[in-house]
Protein backbone atom coordinates (compact mmCIF):
# COMPACT_ATOMS: atom_id res chain seq x y z
CA UNK A 1 0.00 0.00 0.00
CA UNK A 2 1.40 3.45 -0.78
CA UNK A 3 1.40 6.39 1.14
CA UNK A 4 -1.33 8.79 0.81
CA UNK A 5 -3.78 5.39 -0.54
CA UNK A 6 -6.87 4.72 1.45
CA UNK A 7 -6.92 1.14 3.59
CA UNK A 8 -9.20 -1.47 2.70
CA UNK A 9 -11.37 -0.45 5.23
CA UNK A 10 -11.54 3.27 3.84
CA UNK A 11 -12.38 1.63 0.23
CA UNK A 12 -14.68 -0.67 1.70
CA UNK A 13 -16.56 2.05 3.92
CA UNK A 14 -16.45 3.91 0.30
CA UNK A 15 -18.12 1.33 -1.98
CA UNK A 16 -20.27 0.82 0.70
CA UNK A 17 -21.94 4.33 0.79
CA UNK A 18 -21.85 4.25 -3.42
CA UNK A 19 -23.98 1.28 -3.32
CA UNK A 20 -26.22 2.37 -0.12
CA UNK A 21 -26.87 5.83 -1.94
CA UNK A 22 -27.04 4.18 -5.74
CA UNK A 23 -29.91 1.72 -3.87
CA UNK A 24 -31.52 4.48 -2.42
CA UNK A 25 -31.58 6.87 -5.72
CA UNK A 26 -33.29 3.57 -7.58
CA UNK A 27 -35.92 2.71 -4.77
CA UNK A 28 -36.57 6.62 -4.49
CA UNK A 29 -37.31 6.72 -8.59
CA UNK A 30 -39.15 3.03 -8.75
CA UNK A 31 -40.65 4.28 -5.95
CA UNK A 32 -41.79 7.63 -7.32
CA UNK A 33 -41.20 8.12 -10.41
CA UNK A 34 -38.65 10.46 -10.99
CA UNK A 35 -35.97 12.93 -9.08
CA UNK A 36 -35.52 13.47 -5.88
CA UNK A 37 -35.36 17.14 -6.93
CA UNK A 38 -38.49 16.91 -8.91
CA UNK A 39 -40.53 16.52 -5.56
CA UNK A 40 -38.41 19.25 -4.15
CA UNK A 41 -39.78 21.40 -7.48
CA UNK A 42 -42.98 20.16 -7.18
CA UNK A 43 -43.70 21.17 -3.36
CA UNK A 44 -42.57 24.80 -3.74
CA UNK A 45 -44.40 24.79 -6.98
CA UNK A 46 -47.76 23.71 -4.74
CA UNK A 47 -46.56 25.76 -1.79
CA UNK A 48 -46.26 28.76 -3.90
CA UNK A 49 -50.06 27.64 -5.22
CA UNK A 50 -51.64 27.70 -1.85
CA UNK A 51 -49.52 30.98 -0.97
CA UNK A 52 -51.60 32.84 -4.09
CA UNK A 53 -54.76 30.64 -3.21
CA UNK A 54 -54.86 32.66 -0.06
CA UNK A 55 -53.93 36.04 -0.92
CA UNK A 56 -56.62 35.83 -4.05
CA UNK A 57 -59.48 34.32 -1.80
CA UNK A 58 -58.50 37.06 0.71
CA UNK A 59 -61.99 39.06 0.69
CA UNK A 60 -63.43 38.14 -2.57
CA UNK A 61 -63.91 34.38 -2.38
CA UNK A 62 -67.63 34.24 -4.45
CA UNK A 63 -65.54 36.22 -6.90
CA UNK A 64 -62.98 34.53 -7.69
CA UNK A 65 -64.73 31.09 -7.81
CA UNK A 66 -67.31 33.06 -10.27
CA UNK A 67 -64.66 33.49 -12.36
CA UNK A 68 -63.20 29.91 -12.23
CA UNK A 69 -66.36 28.57 -12.82
CA UNK A 70 -67.08 31.16 -15.73
CA UNK A 71 -64.07 30.20 -17.30
CA UNK A 72 -64.18 26.62 -17.31
CA UNK A 73 -67.31 27.40 -18.66
CA UNK A 74 -66.42 29.54 -21.55
CA UNK A 75 -63.25 27.06 -22.51
CA UNK A 76 -65.11 23.93 -22.44
CA UNK A 77 -68.41 24.96 -24.42
CA UNK A 78 -66.89 27.97 -26.20
CA UNK A 79 -63.19 28.17 -26.85
CA UNK A 80 -62.90 23.95 -26.96
CA UNK A 81 -65.38 23.73 -29.87
CA UNK A 82 -63.65 26.72 -32.08
CA UNK A 83 -60.26 25.67 -31.69
CA UNK A 84 -61.06 22.43 -32.57
CA UNK A 85 -62.87 23.71 -35.77
CA UNK A 86 -59.88 26.14 -36.86
CA UNK A 87 -57.60 23.27 -35.87
CA UNK A 88 -59.78 20.88 -38.61
CA UNK A 89 -59.86 23.35 -41.08
CA UNK A 90 -56.36 23.86 -41.27
CA UNK A 91 -55.80 19.86 -41.36
CA UNK A 92 -57.82 19.66 -44.22
CA UNK A 93 -55.71 22.39 -45.90
CA UNK A 94 -52.97 21.11 -45.58
CA UNK A 95 -54.59 17.85 -46.52
CA UNK A 96 -55.32 18.71 -49.96
CA UNK A 97 -51.95 20.66 -50.51
CA UNK A 98 -50.55 19.05 -54.10
CA UNK A 99 -47.94 16.81 -53.82
CA UNK A 100 -44.99 17.20 -55.89
CA UNK A 101 -44.32 15.00 -58.45
CA UNK A 102 -42.14 12.02 -57.17
CA UNK A 103 -43.09 12.91 -53.41
CA UNK A 104 -43.78 9.67 -51.02
CA UNK A 105 -46.56 9.40 -48.42
CA UNK A 106 -43.69 10.38 -45.82
CA UNK A 107 -42.68 13.56 -47.46
CA UNK A 108 -46.86 14.20 -47.66
CA UNK A 109 -47.23 13.77 -44.09
CA UNK A 110 -44.35 15.86 -42.47
CA UNK A 111 -46.17 18.50 -44.96
CA UNK A 112 -48.98 17.80 -42.89
CA UNK A 113 -47.20 18.22 -40.11
CA UNK A 114 -46.38 21.97 -40.82
CA UNK A 115 -49.12 22.56 -39.62
CA UNK A 116 -47.79 22.90 -36.01
CA UNK A 117 -45.95 25.99 -36.98
CA UNK A 118 -49.20 27.85 -37.49
CA UNK A 119 -50.67 26.00 -34.48
CA UNK A 120 -48.11 27.10 -31.96
CA UNK A 121 -47.80 30.64 -32.66
CA UNK A 122 -51.47 31.27 -32.98
CA UNK A 123 -52.52 29.22 -29.56
CA UNK A 124 -49.81 31.50 -28.21
CA UNK A 125 -51.54 34.73 -29.75
CA UNK A 126 -54.48 34.02 -28.61
CA UNK A 127 -53.82 33.13 -25.27
CA UNK A 128 -51.93 36.46 -24.65
CA UNK A 129 -54.92 38.22 -26.42
CA UNK A 130 -57.57 36.64 -24.00
CA UNK A 131 -55.47 37.60 -20.49
CA UNK A 132 -54.38 40.83 -21.35
CA UNK A 133 -57.68 41.74 -23.52
CA UNK A 134 -59.03 44.66 -21.59
CA UNK A 135 -55.61 46.73 -21.70
CA UNK A 136 -55.14 45.36 -25.60
CA UNK A 137 -58.99 46.62 -26.54
CA UNK A 138 -58.20 50.04 -24.33
CA UNK A 139 -61.43 49.18 -22.09
CA UNK A 140 -59.42 49.68 -18.53
CA UNK A 141 -59.88 53.52 -18.26
CA UNK A 142 -58.56 53.42 -14.90
CA UNK A 143 -55.02 52.34 -16.03
CA UNK A 144 -53.66 55.36 -16.56
CA UNK A 145 -54.49 57.37 -13.58
CA UNK A 146 -53.25 53.71 -11.34
CA UNK A 147 -50.17 53.67 -13.15
CA UNK A 148 -49.65 56.82 -14.76
CA UNK A 149 -48.59 54.53 -17.85
CA UNK A 150 -49.84 55.11 -21.25
CA UNK A 151 -53.04 52.53 -21.71
CA UNK A 152 -52.84 52.67 -25.98
CA UNK A 153 -49.49 50.61 -26.55
CA UNK A 154 -50.86 47.42 -25.97
CA UNK A 155 -52.23 46.87 -29.24
CA UNK A 156 -49.67 47.80 -30.80
CA UNK A 157 -47.28 45.05 -28.67
CA UNK A 158 -49.56 42.70 -29.19
CA UNK A 159 -49.43 43.10 -32.83
CA UNK A 160 -45.38 42.98 -32.24
CA UNK A 161 -45.49 39.85 -30.70
CA UNK A 162 -47.75 37.85 -32.61
CA UNK A 163 -45.78 39.49 -35.60
CA UNK A 164 -42.04 38.21 -33.87
CA UNK A 165 -44.09 34.54 -32.92
CA UNK A 166 -45.14 33.88 -36.57
CA UNK A 167 -41.81 35.15 -37.86
CA UNK A 168 -39.64 32.47 -35.11
CA UNK A 169 -42.11 29.90 -36.44
CA UNK A 170 -41.51 30.78 -39.96
CA UNK A 171 -37.92 30.56 -39.96
CA UNK A 172 -37.92 27.20 -37.90
CA UNK A 173 -40.06 25.64 -40.66
CA UNK A 174 -37.93 26.91 -43.11
CA UNK A 175 -34.67 25.29 -41.16
CA UNK A 176 -36.91 22.33 -41.19
CA UNK A 177 -37.68 22.10 -44.88
CA UNK A 178 -34.14 22.75 -45.91
CA UNK A 179 -32.66 19.81 -43.67
CA UNK A 180 -35.29 17.44 -45.26
CA UNK A 181 -35.07 18.71 -48.51
CA UNK A 182 -31.17 17.90 -47.57
CA UNK A 183 -32.14 14.56 -46.40
CA UNK A 184 -34.20 13.42 -49.53
CA UNK A 185 -31.34 15.00 -51.62
CA UNK A 186 -28.98 12.37 -49.53
CA UNK A 187 -31.31 9.32 -50.02
CA UNK A 188 -31.90 10.23 -53.39
CA UNK A 189 -27.52 10.12 -54.34
CA UNK A 190 -27.55 6.79 -52.34
CA UNK A 191 -30.05 5.26 -54.21
CA UNK A 192 -28.54 6.49 -57.58
CA UNK A 193 -25.34 5.16 -56.54
CA UNK A 194 -26.66 1.66 -55.60
CA UNK A 195 -27.92 1.04 -58.48
CA UNK A 196 -25.21 1.78 -60.46
CA UNK A 197 -23.35 -0.81 -58.85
Amino acid sequence: MKRGEPGPTARFRTRFRNRLRTRLRTRFRNRYGASPLHLVVVLCSFALTAYAGIRLLDGHVLGVVLWFAGAAVLHDFVLVPLYSLADRALRTAGGRMRRPRGARTGEAAARREDIAYVRVPAFVSLVLLLVWYPLISGRVGHYTSYTTLDSGVFMGRWLLVTAALFAVSALCLAVRTLRRRGRGRKRRARRAASADR
